[in-house]
Order: C-alpha cells, then sequence, then structure tokens
C-alpha cells in the first residue's frame, strides 16, 4: 500500500512572504493508494474500455445507495457536479442564497449558470451557513439555497429545509467534503433536491479527479443525466445543449476500490477528532470544531478556531498565523481554509452587498490540524501536544 503525504503550500511555506520553511513530519493531508486501486486502474487499460462504462455505473449504484439517494450520477469532477445541479433549478437573474464561508466553486457555478449570489453568514460554532441570516436575506427573486456540508460537518439540514418550504426554494447540498456524512441517521444524500460531491485527490476518497451528483427526483436524474452528456437523448440524436462532464471508467474503478476503504477510513478520522476535541477541550482559548446537533461528520478537515485576545498579538500578520508557523516549527502540518470569505473574492465584487462578521472573523481565526486516516494513536498525541506547548508560549 502506498501512502503519499501532501503538505498544503500552508504548511510549506511561512505564511508572510512565502519564505520556505522546513516541511513538517505529520503532513495535513496523506492519500493511501492501494495495490487494489493499481490493478483496478490497470485492468481498465488493458481492458481498452476506458470511457464512462460500467464501473461508473458501479460506482453511481454503490455511493447512491450508501448516501440514501434514489439515483447518483458520477461527473467529471465536484465543480461539473454543481453546474449540472444548478443549471435544471436556476435561472438567469434568479438570486440564490449562498455561504460567504465556504470553497469558491459553490458560489462561482451560480454566477455561471447568470445566477445572483445572496451571500449568507456563517454559523460561529458549526461554520455551515447560517440558517437564522440567510432567512433575512430571502427576496421575492431568491428560488433557491446552496449550503456546503463543510469540513465534513453537515449544515442544518432541518433549518435549511424548514426555511426552503416556507419561501418555496430549491435546495443544493454541496457535500464535495462530505463523503458518508449523516443527518439524523440518514445519508446526506436522502435529504434537498440534489446533493454534490467531489472525489479531488485529497478527498476522504478519491478518483483523483471526479465528482458525483445524487437525487431523489427521478426527472431532475435524466434532466441531469443529459446535460452530462451533451443532451444525447440516443446516439448523435441532441434533444438540448449540455456538456461533456463525464467520469472515465478509469476514474470510476479507482473510485470503487477506494470505496471498499471509505467506511474504515471515516472510523478512524473520526476517533482521531475525538482525541483532537478532549486534547483541544483543555487549552484555553483553542476551540475545537462543534458538530451540527442531529449530525454525525465525517472530519475532511479539522478547523481550529483561536481566541485573537487570549495571545500575544504579533507584530505583523494575525495571532492565528502565528501560531501556524509556531505548529510547523513544531513539526505539524497547518492549513488555512479559508484565507479570505468569498465576500472578499475580486470574482464576486459587484454581488456584494456586504461583508458577513463571522466569515470574516474565521478568516483571521481559523486553522486546520491534520486528521487524515494514516495518523497513528502517537501521531495524534503529537499534535495535541504541540497545540498545548504553543499556546502556552504565545500566552498574552
Amino acid at each position: 500500500m502506498t501512502t503519499i503525504a501532501a503538505p498544503s503550500r500552508a504548511s510549506t511555506l511561512a505564511l508572510h512572504g512565502g519564505t520556505p520553511v522546513a516541511s513538517p513530519s505529520i503532513p495535513i493531508v496523506s492519500v493511501t493508494i492501494s495495490e487494489e486501486d493499481i490493478q483496478a486502474a490497470v485492468a481498465v487499460m488493458r481492458s481498452g474500455m476506458m470511457a464512462q462504462g460500467k464501473n461508473c455505473l458501479a460506482l453511481e449504484e454503490k455511493f447512491g445507495r450508501a448516501s440514501e439517494a434514489k439515483f447518483a450520477l458520477t461527473c467529471a469532477n465536484g465543480t461539473c457536479a454543481l453546474q449540472l445541479a444548478y443549471e435544471p433549478l436556476i435561472k438567469p437573474g434568479d438570486e440564490v442564497l449562498v455561504p460567504a464561508w465556504s470553497y469558491i466553486a459553490t458560489v462561482s457555478m451560480v454566477v455561471a449558470r447568470g445566477g445572483v449570489p445572496v451571500f449568507v453568514d456563517a454559523d460561529p460554532e458549526t461554520y455551515n451557513i447560517d440558517v437564522h441570516d440567510a432567512a433575512k436575506k430571502v427576496s421575492k427573486r431568491t428560488t433557491a439555497i446552496a449550503a456546503t456540508h463543510l469540513y465534513g460537518n453537515p449544515v442544518n439540514i432541518d433549518g435549511v429545509e424548514s426555511l426552503a418550504a416556507k419561501h418555496g426554494l430549491s435546495i443544493i447540498y454541496d457535500a464535495a467534503q462530505a463523503h458518508l456524512a449523516t443527518y439524523h441517521g440518514k445519508g446526506i444524500g436522502a435529504y434537498g433536491d440534489v446533493t454534490t460531491y467531489s472525489f479531488y485527490a485529497t478527498k476522504n476518497m478519491t478518483t483523483g479527479e471526479g465528482g458525483m451528483v445524487t437525487t431523489n427526483d427521478e426527472e431532475l436524474f435524466k434532466e441531469m443525466k443529459l446535460l452530462r452528456s451533451h443532451g444525447e437523448t440516443q446516439k448523435y440524436i441532441h434533444g438540448r445543449v449540455g456538456y461533456n462532464y463525464r467520469m472515465t471508467d478509469l476514474e470510476a474503478a479507482i473510485g470503487l476500490s477506494q470505496f471498499n476503504r471509505l467506511p474504515e477510513y471515516t472510523s478512524r478520522r473520526q476517533k482521531t477528532a475525538a482525541a483532537l476535541d478532549r486534547a483541544i477541550g483543555a487549552i484555553p482559548g483553542l476551540h475545537a470544531p462543534k458538530m451540527t446537533p442531529e449530525a454525525e461528520g465525517v472530519y475532511h478537515l479539522y478547523p481550529v478556531r483561536i481566541d485573537e485576545g487570549r495571545f500575544k498579538t504579533p507584530a505583523e500578520g494575525t495571532v492565528r498565523d502565528e501560531f501556524c508557523k509556531a505548529l510547523n516549527a513544531e513539526g505539524i502540518a497547518t492549513a488555512i481554509h479559508y484565507p479570505r470569505s468569498l465576500t472578499r473574492q475580486p470574482a464576486f465584487e459587484k454581488h456584494v452587498k456586504d461583508h458577513p462578521p463571522v466569515a470574516d472573523r474565521l478568516s483571521r481565526t481559523l486553522f486546520c490540524v491534520p486528521v487524515h486516516h494514516n495518523l497513528s494513536e502517537s501521531q495524534t498525541k503529537q499534535i495535541g501536544e504541540a497545540l498545548h506547548k504553543v499556546a502556552e508560549a504565545m500566552r498574552g
């Protein structure tokens, strides 16, 4: 079994000026490529049938069932998954409630569709979209809400669905980081109109690139299936304009092999997260991530929030940045997800009416430490000890 450590840019470059620092001994990401993964890929290459085929169908069936969705479609990547989801549900000019705190694709594909993003602040404890703030921003032009299950922590689905039902909104859940997460004991694919996933190289399971859309609406499934492959109803007959967003069978074969280990990997992440929770709970000024009530998260990332006032203020930069540099020096990789709110992205400048305060605060105070499935108990203990050591050294 091959394990590939993949530290983030933030862990290999100092956060001010880009000065190289020593690579941490415990990386932020670790990708496992097993012999089974390799042989699955080799078998497809030897078959000569590398385009979308039986392996894609098998991955759709297995992943859809595990997510408790009736229908599933593989696609080229998580961004394509969002575009496939948005196009049938959003018309140009429609307002869509979107998280100000998320990866850019959640919002950029709304804009690509011609929708108008309405930025909603983050919940200060779970970091997911704040349903109460969303309720304040519904207008007559609002037709949908896009909510990210961020860091592998499901959003407040009850709140989202109640808001959507009240105003007749479509719901798109971005679950790029939340494979196998559950809510009320059910797979997150059981909820909403569409749920989208990413199988990028650093996700909890990977196909290299690749994505998935799931839904319980058969007509929506049929429409997204057409969009995925140039609107083709039969060979060379195209009922509508679409795209080439297909996954290859080579990628799907790797994904099927990875999927077999996903429950074990998820369990390891949850065990590591529980140990980190205990360690951080004993460190004043640091906050472990809080799981959404009724949810079981899968810890794609482990975000730690820092109280700026508890620590010495650096001459430049943020307390968070200094804390991360000190952790790197202790051999612990860190990553910043994300360095700025989406309302601070130049790409969305014309759509921004204000800057949600919680999202802005998270951009200064949140950092991630390793939680991947390849961590040993001793490494997890080392992370906790390093957090304690740095916190004591930086105490104000």
